[in-house]
């Protein structure tokens, strides 16, 4: 079994850095997940410290993130489904103690309009426009010379 995994600029990461890795992900404590992966509580600060560990920190955040967190493109889609009528939801109700039905109901109008207004925030459709007409006023020195 190959116990180093190869990275990127030729830097060793062992299997058992790794788990340290994984296991400061869950909760990002370092002494915790260093116990949890072999290692004494007082080591996590080194290890934190090591480039490679460091690498596939940052590389393993982004993914985390990427996939949690909805991006723009993400959210006007949802958005625009949601002003155009095209999604619902489903509820359930019991109608006795043994049976329920599901029902799908559909946006209503003022769901729609909270996604044409945030749409539209999105896009500065309503941003005020304040209109400011300025009188210059021109002195000229030495008036009274001319």
């Amino acid at each position: 079994m190959n116990k180093r995994k190869r990275k990127k600029k030729g830097k060793l990461m062992t299997d058992k850095q790794k788990r340290f890795c994984d296991e400061y992900l869950k909760d990002c404590n370092g002494a915790g997940a260093a116990r949890r992966s072999g290692y004494s509580s007082t080591s996590a600060g080194s290890l934190l410290k090591q480039p490679e560990v460091q690498e596939y920190l940052k590389t393993q955040m982004e993914e985390i993130h990427n996939e949690k967190i909805a991006d723009v493109r993400e959210i006007s889609e949802y958005l625009t489904s949601v002003m155009r009528g095209s999604c619902g939801e489903q509820t359930k109700t019991s109608i006795s103690d043994d049976r329920e039905t599901t029902t799908y109901i559909t946006v209503s109008a003022k769901e729609r309009l909270k996604a044409a207004e945030l749409m539209g925030k999105r896009y500065g459709l309503f941003r005020e426009q304040t209109e400011v007409t300025v009188k210059p006023s021109i002195i000229i020195k030495g008036e009274e010379d001319l």
